[in-house]
C-alpha cells in the first residue's frame, strides 16, 4: 500500500502524489521515460532511499520508518550504480560471493554449526533454486559457470542479476532498466521471467520504458525542475488487465518531476551499506 508517497532532491521533487496498492505477488510496472523518478520510487520502495512526504507499506512494515526491516525482506537485482554485477567476475564467482554474503548475514547459528560438507550442500540447492527460477542454465553459457559476466548476453545478464537476488529468497524483487536494450523477443522473455517470479509469490518492482498489460502500471511524468511540486496531480497510471493477483488493485495516481539521477544525501547510510553488501563489495 503506498499513499502519497514523494521524495524531493536537490532538483525538486523526483516523485510526488503516488498512489497505489498490490498485493502479495504483484507484477508492478514502474513505466515512464528516463529522467521521470522511475528508479528513486524503486529504491524508496525496497527500503533504499528515505521519503519526504505520504507513506507506504511493504510487507506490513510502515515506511520510511521500518526502512531497515523492508531491506531485509527486499533485495535488488540490476539498478546502476547501485547493485550491478562486476563484469571482470564469473557466473560462478558471483553466485558463490552472495550465497555467502547470505549465509553471514542471514545464517543462524544452528545452521553455522552443520558440518562444512552441509553447508555446503544447502549453499549449492539454494544457488541452484535460484538459478533455475531465473532461466539462467549455467551450461548453455560459452564457458559455463566460468564464463565472465562481460561475455554475457543483455537478457543472461538479466537472468543473472535476478538469481543472485533471489539467493536470499526475499519477499519483494526490484529490478531497474527492465526493457533497455532489448530485442522484442528478449524483452518478451524477460517480462515472462518476472511474471514467472511474482506467481511464485514474490512481489516485483521493475521500472521499464513500457509495462506489457498484464502488469500493475505505474507511469511516472518527467517534468521541469521549476515546475516541480506543481504537478504532482496531473501523472497518469495504468490498470492492470483483469486477473486473480490483480483484480482487487486500486487505480495508481502518480506524477514524477524531477531527476532520475539519485542524490547521495537521499540515500540513507544504511540503505547503501546494504546496496553494497548485495553485490560483494561492501
Amino acid at each position: 500500500m503506498v499513499e502519497g508517497l514523494g521524495l524531493k532532491g536537490p532538483r525538486g521533487w523526483a516523485f510526488r502524489e503516488v498512489s497505489f496498492r498490490a498485493g502479495a505477488g504483484s507484477l508492478v510496472a514502474l513505466e515512464g521515460p528516463s529522467g521521470s523518478g522511475r528508479t528513486c520510487l524503486l529504491l524508496a520502495l525496497t527500503g533504499r532511499m528515505r521519503t519526504h512526504e505520504g507513506h507506504a507499506e511493504v510487507g506490513g512494515l510502515p515506511l520510511p520508518r521500518r526502512m531497515a526491516a523492508v531491506r531485509r525482506i527486499a533485495a535488488l537485482g540490476q539498478v546502476p550504480g547501485v547493485s550491478e554485477l562486476d563484469p571482470s567476475l564469473t557466473v560462478a564467482e558471483h553466485l558463490r560471493e552472495r550465497a555467502l554474503l547470505q549465509r553471514r548475514f542471514d545464517g543462524s547459528v544452528r545452521a553455522l554449526l552443520r558440518r562444512p560438507g552441509t553447508r555446503a550442500a544447502e549453499t549449492r540447492a539454494r544457488i541452484d533454486e535460484a538459478l533455475a527460477a531465473a532461466g539462467l542454465d549455467p551450461a548453455a553459457l560459452p564457458k559455463g559457470e566460468r564464463t565472465s559476466v562481460r561475455d554475457l548476453e543483455r537478457l543472461e545478464a538479466l537472468r543473472l542479476s535476478i538469481a543472485l537476488a533471489l539467493i536470499g529468497r526475499p519477499r519483494l524483487l526490484g529490478v531497474d532498466d527492465t526493457d533497455l536494450k532489448l530485442s522484442d523477443a528478449d524483452r518478451a522473455a524477460a517480462w515472462a521471467l518476472l511474471r514467472t517470479v511474482a506467481d511464485s509469490g514474490t512481489t516485483v518492482l521493475a521500472v521499464c520504458s513500457e509495462a506489457p498489460a498484464d502488469a500493475l502500471r505505474i507511469t511516472t511524468v518527467a517534468s521541469d525542475a521549476d515546475t516541480a511540486g506543481e504537478t504532482g496531480e496531473n501523472g497518469e497510471s495504468g490498470e492492470p488487465a483483469p486477473d486473480e493477483k490483480t483484480a482487487d488493485t486500486e487505480r495508481a495516481a502518480t506524477a514524477g518531476p524531477g531527476a532520475k539521477t539519485i542524490a547521495e544525501d537521499d540515500i540513507t547510510e544504511e540503505g547503501a551499506d546494504d546496496a553494497l553488501a548485495e553485490t560483494g563489495r561492501a
